[in-house]
Parts: structure tokens; C-alpha cells; sequence
């Protein structure tokens, strides 16, 4: 099946899925962040044929995502770096391994654990300025300066939204 093209949406979501919402990519990008940076250990690790992984990561470069810097004493030899918007990221998906140790629990529990300034925690979603958690019940979603009834967006343009 064909991968739908989300670049002429005017919504951040898609746009956002248009960069990293391929298949493998969140595992490439957790790899990265984890140390698993290097193309025979990405192949080792996730089980990701050659050609698509090769794919990916020039899709990342691409994007802005990861740059790539050789090592080793062959010129072929690269390894695989996260970039400021990459680094970005890894706070998303810390969060959603917690939903899924939440909801989707690995047999035997978390496979991994997250640490915070010395203390154990749970990544979640906060407000940038009061720091409460976020939930669907307290987020109130407002028309923004981008709002308009185009694809992607026309919802935001012509319904009252939730409040």
C-alpha cells in the first residue's frame, strides 16, 4: 500500500508524520538516542533489511533529524548522530514507551526505565507553564494563527472545538 503524503497539509500533526511517522522510523530515532548508532549495529538490533534502513536514515538526514559522521579508519564508515529537532523527539518517545508500558505491557514489564535529575520517573506531558500534567480532559484546543479550512485543517476552521 502506498504511503499517503502528508506535505500539503496545513496541520502540524501530519506534517510531523510526513518526517517521522514511517514505519521504523521511532525505533531508528530510540536506537540513536540509546547509542546504537552505527549502520551494522541498527541492522543487528532492529532487524531492519539494508535497503530500508539506508532509506530511512537518508529520510532523516534529509529532514534535519540526524547527520551522519564517519569513524573508524575507512572512509565508508559512518555513524549515525541525533540532531537538535532529533534530540527533540526522544522526550515524545519516551513518553509513548510509557503509554505502552501502561497499556501495552512487554511479558515480564518495562524492558526500560527512565531516571530524571537522580529520581526514577514517568515521562508524561506537561504545560510549559504551570508543569501539570496534560490530559485530554484538561487540554482545550483554540483556533490558531494557521487556521483555515484547507485540508488537514478544515475541521480547526469550521467546527466549535471542544472545550
Amino acid at each position: 500500500m502506498p504511503r499517503t503524503d502528508y506535505s500539503d497539509f496545513a496541520c502540524s500533526v501530519a506534517r510531523s508524520l510526513e518526517v517521522m511517522g514511517q514505519w521504523w522510523t521511532p525505533l531508528i530515532l530510540r536506537d540513536l538516542y540509546l547509542g546504537v548508532n552505527t549502520f551494522d549495529e541498527l541492522v543487528a538490533d532492529l532487524g531492519i533489511s539494508r535497503s530500508l534502513l539506508t532509506a530511512r536514515l537518508a529520510d532523516l538526514g534529509a529532514n534535519g533529524l540526524i547527520r551522519r559522521e564517519p569513524y573508524g579508519e575507512r572512509e565508508d564508515r559512518y555513524r549515525y548522530l541525533l540532531e537538535p529537532p532529533g534530540r527533540e523527539l526522544i522526550p515524545l518517545l519516551a513518553t509513548l514507551a510509557a503509554w505502552g508500558d501502561r497499556w501495552q505491557t512487554p511479558q515480564g514489564g518495562p524492558p526500560l526505565l527512565f531516571e530524571h535529575a537522580g529520581h526514577e520517573c514517568v515521562p508524561t506531558v506537561a504545560c510549559s507553564t504551570c508543569s501539570e500534567a496534560l490530559t485530554a480532559e484538561t487540554l482545550v484546543p483554540v483556533p490558531g494563527p494557521g487556521a483555515r479550512a484547507v485540508r488537514g485543517t478544515a475541521v480547526v476552521a469550521s467546527r466549535p472545538l471542544p472545550s
